[in-house]
């Protein structure tokens, strides 16, 4: 359930799914998780339950929610007196038998304006995929002077999404 947050801060709502909007900044990363057959069920649980996330170093304001269209949350990333919070809200979700994933797009005070998609897919040999694809831009003055260290930063986080995700679907 939404918790009032206002509204998302771009138009090309849920573009994430399909071709990417030009006038940002886009991402497309995709990593092979695994042929194993459980390889698949263990990486939608570790997105679904934002375990991914907390691996890269994001925290969730809200840990305990399932991704659902229109739930709002806050994204945590920062150290020490450093924080950086970034409201969200699902605007899709897949759930189906050799896909699953979500996408989240911003809202009003989040430091960037766009949406991020996450997609766990299996292909018809039973190997397993891992997808990010996003698209961007700095929607907040701090965003704007970060230039390329927040491009940077972007590159960084979207790595560690693939690295949690390759170990935590192999983890037993």
């Amino acid at each position: 359930m939404a918790v009032g947050w206002g509204e998302l801060t771009y138009p090309e709502v849920g573009a994430s799914a399909g071709v990417l909007p030009s006038g940002y900044r886009h991402v497309h990363r995709i990593a092979f998780l695994g042929a194993d057959v459980r390889v698949f069920d263990r990486a939608v649980q570790a997105l679904l339950r934002w375990r991914m996330h907390r691996r890269a170093g994001i925290s969730i304001d809200r840990p305990e929610l399932r991704p659902e269209p229109g739930v709002d949350f806050r994204l945590r990333v920062g150290w020490r007196g450093l924080l950086v919070q970034a409201p969200c809200r699902i605007v899709f979700t897949i759930d189906e038998k050799d896909r699953a994933g979500f996408a989240y797009g911003t809202l009003s005070g989040h430091p960037e304006c766009g949406e991020e998609a996450f997609l766990v897919r299996r292909d018809g040999a039973g190997r397993s995929f891992f997808e990010v694809r996003a698209f961007s831009r700095p929607d907040s003055l701090t965003a704007r002077i970060a230039g390329p260290l927040g491009r940077f930063a972007q590159d960084v986080i979207t790595s560690r999404y693939l690295g949690a995700m390759r170990s935590l679907s192999r983890a037993a």
